[in-house]
């Protein structure tokens, strides 16, 4: 029954689409993947992006079985706060999204600090000062691959009732991922300037994953619920900052120009 509607018009179509989903809604999760690898030894970096995206898609397919057990077990609440100005019920759903937004946060306030710092100027072209253990890097990265799966395979479960369907849909994409891997850094490592762009998508996926998990938690502080950010808002502001990177790369590049003539 399960490998008909697999097979069927319908359910390739399903499968198609769950799949282009799954690889939309993981692009985070690769980017962070690929910033992260970079705080490892030069000669180390291929091979953590490369298990980090294989440990992504062993997270995404066992996920998958797991949530369909445990998933209502997950949205009961774990901790009541009943405080004057403080109320939530917090559950191991909340829990799992709340802690992914604070990793993305952390990481990409690092990330930006370590961008702007002066002593990396002095430095330049020297190894990376407290580079990262490959093995500390892999271990936050399956942390970080537990928040970004969850929400990839619910979306899975939502999206059709066929275990199967679910299970090619989380393989394909996650494939797709480990393909995508160098050539996302490869990408980041040509056009420097982006790395700010990939930062702050990061930082803003983090702070988009506090909103929800506060959301998800019923956080009421001082009166005032705490609303999930929408997915329209998102992708509007990650629309303009794009746009706006890319238009202040071609005027920079302008502006070289017209001093090179003046020089």
């Amino acid at each position: 029954m399960l490998l008909t509607e697999l097979f069927s018009i319908s359910g390739l179509f399903t499968v198609l689409i769950l799949t282009a989903l799954e690889v939309v809604m993981g692009f985070d999760n690769l980017l962070y993947i690929s910033i992260d690898a970079r705080r490892a030894a030069p000669e180390r970096q291929a091979f953590v992006r490369r298990a980090g995206t294989v440990i992504s898609l062993a997270m995404s397919v066992l996920l998958l079985f797991v949530l369909l057990e445990v998933i209502s077990a997950l949205e009961h609440p774990l901790i009541t706060i009943d405080f004057v100005w403080l109320h939530s019920a917090i559950s191991g759903h909340a829990l799992i999204v709340l802690f992914g937004g604070w990793m993305l946060i952390r990481t990409a306030i690092r990330e930006i600090h370590h961008m702007l710092s002066v002593r990396d100027l002095e430095h330049e072209g020297a190894a990376r000062p407290g580079q990262a253990p490959v093995s500390s890097l892999l271990t936050s990265i399956a942390l970080m691959c537990v928040v970004f799966s969850f929400d990839t395979v619910v979306a899975a479960i939502a999206f059709t009732s066929n275990m199967l369907i679910m299970l090619v849909a989380v393989v394909l994409a996650g494939v797709i991922s480990i393909l995508a891997a160098d050539r996302v850094a490869a990408f980041l490592q040509k056009n420097r300037l982006y790395e700010v762009l990939g930062l702050f998508v990061l930082l803003l996926v983090g702070v988009m994953l506090v909103a929800e998990g506060g959301h998800i938690a019923a956080v009421t502080i001082f009166g005032y619920v705490v609303h999930p950010i929408e997915k329209s808002t998102f992708y509007f502001v990650l629309a303009s900052l794009v746009v706006v990177d890319v238009l202040q790369g071609k005027f920079q590049r302008k502006l070289d120009i017209e001093n090179g003539k003046s020089g």
